[in-house]
């Protein structure tokens, strides 16, 4: 099921990768450009629950959906957090823990599921909380500036993706300690 209604607006999100970062070499104002972005991720953010739902309720579920989703959500975090270092809105090293530990965990699950494991490194609630702090401080820091006059976006999407990268090294220990038993076993 590749052209699929989920399927498709999985791509979307690899697809909006591009013109999130085209937003920024636009010859528009800054805090217009922080706007579109900020709303282009937001927009294609909502896309993973949308694709998911309406791929269980059209029943168009798929194994190449089920593929596809995490790859799309990994390139649209990992390129906007590439974006938020290179407007220094974010440290590179909250970058390097994010990115680094989604290599280490698609290539740990890629292995489990080789040696036939892959259950004991499901997604867990702990990855799911990484991941909606994530889509929470990335528009934050994208958008910059004080929104609805009140809330300074740049500070609380710093304090949240510095917590997202806590997150994400927690859960990364979590999956790495699931995994542990197998990883033994077949070392040994």
């Amino acid at each position: 099921m590749f052209f699929t209604i989920p399927t498709i607006m999985t791509w979307t999100r690899i697809v909006a990768i591009p013109l999130i970062v085209g937003v920024f070499y636009s010859p528009l104002d800054p805090a217009m450009r922080n706007l579109i972005a900020t709303v282009m991720f937001v927009v294609f953010a909502a896309t993973d629950w949308l694709d998911g739902y309406l791929a269980r309720k059209l029943n168009q579920t798929s194994s190449f959906g089920a593929f596809l989703d995490p790859v799309a959500d990994k390139f649209l975090v990992c390129a906007s957090l590439l974006v938020l270092v290179h407007l220094q809105r974010a440290d590179v090293f909250v970058a390097l823990i994010i990115i680094g530990r989604e290599i280490a965990i698609s290539a740990l699950r890629e292995w489990m599921a080789q040696i036939g494991a892959s259950k004991s490194v499901a997604v867990h609630m702990l990855g799911k909380l990484k991941t909606t702090v994530q889509m929470v401080a990335i528009p934050f820091l994208l958008f910059d500036g004080p929104l609805f006059g009140v809330i300074d976006t740049s500070l609380w999407g710093t304090w949240l993706i510095w917590g997202a990268a806590v997150l994400t090294v927690w859960s990364m220990v979590y999956y790495l300690q699931k995994a542990l038993p197998e990883i033994r076993a077949r070392v040994k």
